[in-house]
């Protein structure tokens, strides 16, 4: 993948392709994403397999390329992780932006313009730009949430077992949550402290977006159905 600095003059022609509908079924999101995450689909931790670190991703679907929330009968707002909107950009150093010109999302003569007729950020880029400044500060944040759960001991491994309509059954591996038990036994000042960093209610978040993966396998046996 080779990088190119967004620049008004060498990209003056470069259009903007909507996000594709077949994407990820798991993205990685960041703190300020889990109350919206949340109302549509679960959040879980999983472990890098380069690094071994956890990071927190939304679920859309149980397999590679299954987006079970796309096109969604009960009219539920798709929730669009930030991971994915800043698909084919990247933050450089200095703030600078840079592109990957070879991403699906960059073709000639069709999307939306990244700049105006004067040079200047169409609102598209705008947009690109706050979201690369909300994962820049968002990321390292989440990590920060993350070591504290660790720490704590209240991160626990989830084994996720289904079975569907068609007679097939998934078991999901990888995947892990919050132990409110393990929460339940904390000390009080331990609990104070997450609370007073705004850590308690991202904990009850991601414990109550554990409800969407029986929504989810719905969707899926409603899929199946039609």
């Amino acid at each position: 993948m080779d990088l190119e600095l967004l620049n008004a003059q060498r990209h003056a022609d470069l259009r903007l392709a909507d996000l594709s509908a077949d994407g990820p079924h798991f993205v990685q999101v960041v703190a300020t994403e889990f109350a919206a995450a949340a109302a549509t689909c679960p959040i879980f931790l999983t472990k890098n397999p380069e690094t071994g670190q956890f990071y927190a991703g939304a679920m859309f679907g149980f397999e590679p390329g299954e987006n079970l929330l796309r096109n969604d009968a009960s009219g539920r707002r798709a929730f669009v992780p930030l991971d994915l909107e800043r698909q084919g950009f990247f933050l450089a150093p200095g703030g600078a932006i840079a592109i990957d010109p070879g991403h699906p999302r960059f073709a000639a003569g069709r999307g939306t313009a990244l700049f105006e007729a004067d040079g200047q950020p169409s609102p598209a880029l705008r947009r690109i730009q706050h979201v690369l400044a909300q994962l820049s500060a968002g990321v390292p944040e989440t990590d920060a949430f993350i070591q504290v759960l660790v720490g704590r001991g209240l991160v626990e491994i989830v084994d996720i077992d289904l079975r569907f309509d068609d007679g097939k059954s998934l078991s999901l591996g990888g995947l892990y949550t919050v132990s409110l038990d393990a929460l339940a036994e904390l000390e009080d000042a331990a609990v104070l402290d997450l609370f007073r960093r705004g850590y308690l209610q991202l904990i009850y978040t991601m414990a109550g977006s554990l409800k969407q993966v029986s929504i989810l396998a719905q969707l899926r046996n409603e899929r199946l159905a039609a």
